[in-house]
């Protein structure tokens, strides 16, 4: 009897296998994204903003690279793409990373996931700028319900926005406008170039950057570091960078964008509640009634267009 005649046919599929395997990869994408900020805020508690950042992403990069030689992407942007490439760098990594960093050192995790969350709301704006993309007016709802929520919740935390918390929740939002603005220029420019590639020698060059910047103008003390501290450091450079981006782009074969986009809605949940655990703060049933108004107006703005 030959082989083949008794083989498992390759194309038997299990749909509730196939079903079990999405979810549990989209929970851990939310897990680890959701933990991401409670992951700064105890890495910036021992090390500057900048010097955190740099370290992160130093960790990071020899996984990166070892992704990148095992299937043999390129580490070099194409030729025409080298204007691109130090965009991608600078205002995707360097900058927007610092200024989450710094922003933390005032603003509490799970605000801070709350004001980032915000991020696909700008994608929309700058998508209909660059991309002539069209808002609807469901969208304009769901965009003015999520920030006067968002204004609702910052009151409710007793933020009375001194300078340096203002300037903290500022920092959080550059951050999350330079995070859209990148995501909508890669799909206008970068489009073609591999995920990995994307990812490596950007992520190697800003830590190397960021962490020179810490030097010179934050003079870290190692010593004091604390253990804490750089399990936090690995966290987010083992488990957060890579290991969400790998899970992510994992999903991005399973979903269509827009489920997956769901995950801004839903990591921001996890980040409050694990944040308000940690700082040893309530949860009271107004902040979680404008919690829920905030995601379902920014939900609101992902709906399908239907005629």
């Amino acid at each position: 009897m030959s082989t083949a005649a008794i083989s498992t046919p390759p194309n038997v599929t299990r749909p509730w296998l196939s079903g079990l395997i999405t979810s549990t990869l989209f929970l851990i994408v939310c897990l680890s994204w959701g933990t991401t900020w409670l992951g700064i805020k105890i890495a910036v508690e021992s090390v500057p903003p900048l010097t955190a950042a740099g370290l992160r992403f130093l960790i990071a990069f020899p996984l990166f690279l070892s992704f990148a030689l095992l299937r043999r992407e390129p580490l070099l942007f194409p030729r025409q793409s080298r204007g691109f490439f130090v965009f991608v760098t600078l205002s995707y990594f360097s900058l927007p990373y610092y200024l989450l960093n710094y922003g933390e050192t005032h603003v509490s995790s799970g605000l801070t996931a709350l004001l980032f969350s915000c991020m696909p709301v700008f994608i929309l704006i700058f998508s209909a700028l660059f991309l002539r993309e069209r808002i609807r007016a469901t969208q304009v709802i769901g965009i003015a319900i999520g920030f006067a929520s968002l204004f609702m919740i910052i009151k409710h935390q007793g933020l009375h926005l001194d300078h340096a918390e203002l300037l903290g929740v500022m920092a959080i939002l550059v951050s999350a406008i330079m995070h859209a603005l990148c995501y909508v220029i890669t799909k206008q420019k970068g489009s073609a170039i591999s995920i990995i590639t994307y990812n490596t020698l950007p992520i190697g060059i800003a830590g190397l950057m960021l962490l020179s910047a810490g030097l010179c103008f934050e003079t870290p003390t190692f010593a004091a570091i604390t253990l804490r501290s750089w399990s936090a450091l690995l966290y987010l450079g083992l488990v957060a960078s890579v290991g969400g981006f790998i899970v992510y782009f994992l999903l991005l074969k399973r979903l269509s964008p827009v489920l997956l986009s769901f995950v801004f809605i839903i990591f921001p949940v996890f980040a409050v509640i694990l944040g308000a655990w940690y700082e040893g703060t309530e949860i009271s049933r107004d902040l979680m009634l404008y919690l829920a108004i905030l995601l379902g107006g920014f939900a609101i703005t992902k709906l399908p267009n239907k005629r």
